[in-house]
């Protein structure tokens, strides 16, 4: 019987029909394998990965692998993106025993889920005979297989820890940005050799950093993925990663968290050079993801995937996106296919002939008028080819990227439109994701000689992982999820200056400090509340998206300067004591670290703006905060006065008008009243 036709992953649900008798991740299989006396085969993938839906084809929905799946193990499918800590757990444990990792992941463990094989993607007649390999070990070796899963779980829990530094400093910066350009491809940009993924937080770190090695590199490598085939060039976005080292064939699934980190970036790199291409990347990303990745409910799926169907009925990766110079030629007539063939780079760069559309050189003025028509009209005509699935699931932490990056586009670009979807995504975490877990006073008392325990009696407030259609998960968040939704409530309010969500963002911080804390400065991913696995998940390091760890510093940081509490600040400066450790040889896996520290060294520094919003002068002063660009800056936005925020606070107007604070640690220059001054004080 398969049990996952319930189950709210739409990953899981591509697999309900399977002749597997699947189980979803839980104590039943686990009871299971006990009352059978038989492994568990666990298989983690996602559902936008390509391998994940070849091994599928070839096994799960094979009958023969399937029963043999069914006599000689209990199997559970896990969809790592519902399931982070499982997924960080046994990957840990599939590249100690082999060397690598990657998805679909193949683990096999004990009945109480102690792992002691482990691989990733499997062929068919490979996997029959590994199937039989293993269960004959578990009948007439029983000893050996138990001791090898006990050695695999001893010497993971020995590694595990973060590593542990002084208080980052300006010098250990420096030598980053050295690191970084040992690995930097200057032909090419980006770090290291293929395949080659967005490096979206070490690109926010140099940009923070500011200096011309490191803005160079960051220049170069924005660039180079704009004009590549990593980039929709029709549709705007982003794939997940290029297989070669030039950003010309992507791994075609898109995923949503790293078009909203790469959205924030190109958007900040706009407000530091003025680069027209960052703005029409930041602007064609943001249209991207409210157009194709938005939910009824008001949030962002997850992923769109690499495989869809071909006109001609076939099945593979990147089908919706490619194209030929015949297709180019019937569709625009000769002249415009033809020009259309050397502006894109139609020359057979992928498979069968086709290419990925790159636009390595922007099309000449004279010829703007013509660009924009063979673009409508490619556009126009892939739109009416079968569309790759979406991943329709709604994870927190990815949802929190995306209202960071929309808040500070719409603000940026004077777009109200993106403010708004970053508002009712904000709305479905708040009202579906997030329940209080003790009563949360609307109003928080702060008294004003004592801010350095703000919001200690805030309720805790706890967070689901996911949604689907409007129904909530049943996973619970992790570190990175309370982390960004958190980040991004305040970055939220900052645009907006609305105390909601500074409000709420309190609640969430009040539950990490609680809950997620190691004992040494650090934090685990998991809460010490949740399901106990063979090891709890720490890892200090970025991979796809931020750290938990990093991420958590910067919205406590942030926090920490919206509220005076030194309790928040602290934390913060304690989880950034692994970028110490990581900078000089490792920078490539601390670059979220590495911009938050960028703004604890600064401050960071914090600017009231005071006055009524719908004033054009409060509206101006608003503006010229958000547009400075001060590394880790923050902004408090009301009418002033009120305890509502504490940096706002006993400040009001000045002569009657709007006026702007700009503080570190609550200091505060003369406030100032016009935008020019505000901007001198910034830039000093």
């Amino acid at each position: 019987m398969n049990r996952l036709g319930g189950a709210t992953s739409p990953y899981l649900l591509q697999h309900a029909d399977n002749p597997v008798d699947w189980f979803p991740w839980g104590d039943e299989a686990f009871d299971e394998a006990r009352k059978r006396d038989v492994p568990l085969l666990i298989s983690v993938g996602y559902s936008a990965c390509h391998w994940c839906h070849v091994m599928a084809h070839e096994s799960f929905e094979d009958p023969a692998t399937a029963q043999m799946m069914n006599e000689l193990f209990v199997s559970i499918k896990v969809d790592r993106e519902e399931r982070p800590d499982v997924d960080a757990v046994y990957m840990g444990a599939t590249q100690a025993m082999t060397g690598q990792g990657g998805w679909p992941m193949t683990v096999f463990a004990t009945p109480d889920g102690a792992p002691f094989y482990a691989g990733t993607y499997f062929p068919r007649a490979r996997f029959q005979q590994l199937l039989q390999g293993v269960s004959q070990a578990w009948r007439e070796d029983r000893k050996a297989v138990v001791a090898q899963g006990a050695t695999v779980v001893a010497a993971l829990n020995e590694r595990a820890g973060l590593p542990q530094g002084a208080p980052p400093a300006a010098p250990m910066l420096e030598a980053a940005v050295r690191n970084l350009a040992q690995s930097f491809d200057p032909r090419r940009g980006g770090f290291g050799g293929a395949p080659k993924f967005p490096p979206s937080m070490v690109l926010e770190f140099l940009l923070r950093h500011g200096t011309p090695d490191a803005l160079a590199m960051a220049e170069k490598t924005m660039d180079a993925m704009a004009r590549g085939g990593i980039y929709d060039q029709l549709a705007g976005g982003f794939a997940r990663y290029s297989v070669d080292a030039g950003w010309v064939v992507p791994h075609f699934e898109k995923m949503l968290y790293d078009n909203a980190l790469l959205l924030r970036v190109y958007t900040h790199w706009w407000r530091s050079t003025g680069s027209v291409l960052a703005r029409r990347i930041a602007l064609e990303t943001a249209d991207w993801l409210l157009r194709e990745m938005r939910t009824p409910e008001g949030g962002f799926a997850s992923a769109l995937d690499a495989d869809s169907e071909g006109q001609d009925g076939t099945h593979g990766e990147g089908l919706f996106y490619v194209w030929t110079p015949e297709q180019l030629r019937a569709l625009l007539g000769d002249d415009d296919g033809a020009w259309a063939a050397s502006l894109f780079e139609v020359t057979g760069t992928f498979e069968h002939g086709t290419s990925v559309l790159q636009l390595l050189a922007d099309p000449e003025p004279d010829d703007d008028a013509r660009f924009d028509r063979v673009r409508t009209a490619l556009l126009a005509a892939r739109e009416e080819r079968p569309r790759p699935g979406r991943d329709d699931k709604v994870v927190a932490s990815w949802n929190g990227l995306a209202v960071s990056a929309l808040a500070e586009a719409g603000a940026l670009f004077d777009r109200p439109d993106l403010v708004e979807a970053a508002r009712a995504a904000a709305v479905l975490l708040d009202e579906l994701h997030a329940a209080a877990e003790t009563p949360a006073n609307d109003t928080v008392d702060s008294p004003a000689n004592d801010t350095a325990n703000y919001a200690a009696d805030a309720g805790q407030v706890r967070l689901r992982r996911t949604s689907r259609d409007g129904r909530g998960g049943d996973n619970a968040g992790v570190l990175e999820d309370y982390a960004n939704v958190a980040e991004s409530f305040l970055v939220l309010y900052g645009v907006t200056g609305e105390t909601r969500w500074f409000r709420r963002a309190g609640g969430l911080l009040e539950t990490l400090l609680a809950r997620f804390p190691d004992g040494s400065g650090g934090f685990y991913d998991s809460p010490d509340d949740g399901e106990r696995l063979f090891q709890r998940p720490q890892d200090p390091t970025d991979n796809a998206t931020p750290s938990g760890q990093f991420a958590a510093a910067g919205a406590l940081l942030s926090y920490a300067a919206l509220t005076g509490s030194a309790r928040h600040r602290e934390a913060a400066e304690a989880a950034l004591g692994a970028v110490s450790v990581l900078a000089a040889e490792y920078a490539r896996f601390a670059g979220w670290g590495l911009a938050v520290t960028e703004g604890t060294l600064n401050g960071p520094v914090e600017v009231a703006v005071v006055g009524a919003a719908d004033d054009p002068r409060t509206r101006a002063l608003h503006r010229a905060a958000l547009m400075s660009g001060v590394p880790g800056l923050v902004v408090a936005l009301g009418p002033g006065g009120t305890a509502d925020v504490p940096l706002l606070e006993g400040r009001g107007l000045v002569g009657g008008e709007p006026a702007a604070y700009v503080c570190r640690g609550f200091a505060c220059r003369a406030p100032v009243t016009t935008p020019a001054e505000l901007r001198a004080q910034l830039s000093a």
